[in-house]
């Protein structure tokens, strides 16, 4: 899964599954620039490890919900490297709760962040990416977004509408050879996970057929697949990282 030469953006790269994917991507050769929103630390952590072990990454700061950040980011981006060639939209939130008791203004956080989010990377990546005539996005849905998952109508909604905006963009780019396809995690060990309580640790469990919960570095082995040239007749295509749960 050779990436040198490749210039690569992983949104929301600072913890977890983001994480993951950008050393993954460096470790194959790709530069990778880490986004974040949060904690620039955390960021730099991660170009940190990449660099010490011989890879090349830098840290930028961007809320991607935010549409002019978002353009100032990709114009600095193409600026530099001259080229953009892998976009992997990782960047996610939740705001969990029940229908009843959820608010307004967090179901449009989540809306924002997870799927407008996505729009605005796309939409400046596809771009240049035509501009090249190549280019590969990856965008992280969920299983919640396959299957639904009750107390998340927005967080489900969002990764739901991930899987539907992969499958056209696809379309509209596939004449450029430009490859757009989805990848949708099950329960990974992250930071967000370990916050569960043990009952709902085995609770999940029960429904995974592997009977664990994933790694980070599992669906990064799968993102990592789909920016590659051994994926160059593959798009619009959602990849579940789930231990079969949504099978």
């Amino acid at each position: 899964m050779e990436l040198k030469g490749k210039t690569a953006l992983v949104t929301g790269a600072s913890r977890g599954i983001g994480r993951a994917i950008a050393v993954t991507l460096a470790a194959q050769g790709a530069v990778v620039i880490v986004n974040y929103n949060g904690s620039k630390e955390a960021a730099d952590e991660v170009v940190s490890e990449i660099q010490q072990a011989g890879g090349t990454a830098v840290s930028y700061g961007c809320n991607v919900a935010d549409p002019e950040a978002v353009e100032a980011m990709m114009k600095k981006i193409i600026s530099e490297y001259k080229h953009l060639d892998i976009l992997v939209n990782n960047a996610g939130i939740t705001r969990d709760n029940l229908i009843l008791k959820m608010k307004e203004e967090d179901f449009d956080a989540v809306l924002n962040t997870n799927l407008k989010g996505v729009f605005h990377t796309c939409r400046y990546a596809a771009r240049q990416m035509l501009k090249q005539k190549a280019g590969c996005i990856v965008n992280i849905s969920s299983i919640s977004g396959v299957m639904g998952n009750a107390g998340q109508t927005n967080y489900a909604a969002s990764k739901a509408g991930v899987i539907g905006f992969t499958k056209s963009l696809a379309r509209e780019l596939a004449s450029r050879e430009i490859r757009v396809n989805a990848v949708a995690p099950g329960f990974i060990e992250t930071e967000m996970t370990e916050k569960l309580s043990e009952t709902a640790v085995e609770a999940g469990k029960s429904q995974i057929p592997f009977g664990r919960f994933g790694k980070a570095e599992e669906v990064a082995k799968a993102v990592c697949f789909l920016a590659s040239e051994n994926a160059s007749y593959i798009t619009g295509q959602v990849l579940h990282v789930d231990g079969g749960m949504g099978m």
